[in-house]
């Protein structure tokens, strides 16, 4: 494994046992080159109770690793969490800095509904 992806785990791992002694249910994040994932996972990490990516078909369409694409997957997951019941959940971005295409997702989650 490369360096750069060693540290962006380690980064992780520190923010999820956080959340994990937290008990908190958690969005989260992942990105790649070409494509945005999002999930809300529950709290003992054993389901995944809603999730959203650029590989939907609805937001095929466009381009899918922009910041455009990223605020869609944010308001889609937040629109899906809370069809499944859920408005509280603790923000996972994998260890992914927070700027670009993580902040746009963050930020059109709020704006879905979801508070974190």
């Amino acid at each position: 494994m490369s360096d750069k992806k060693v540290i962006r785990l380690r980064r992780a791992r520190r923010s999820r046992l956080k959340q994990r002694e937290l008990e908190a249910v958690r969005l989260c994040v992942y990105r790649s080159s070409q494509h945005m994932y999002a999930q809300v996972i529950s709290a003992d990490g054993a389901k995944v109770l809603a999730s959203a990516s650029t590989l939907d078909a609805s937001l095929r369409s466009s381009g899918t690793g922009n910041i455009e694409a990223a605020k869609k997957v944010g308001l889609l997951v937040a629109e899906r969490a809370k069809a499944a019941g859920i408005s509280q959940v603790s923000f996972d971005r994998s260890g992914f800095k927070y700027h670009g295409r993580v902040k746009a997702l963050a930020d059109a989650a709020r704006e879905g509904g979801l508070e974190f």
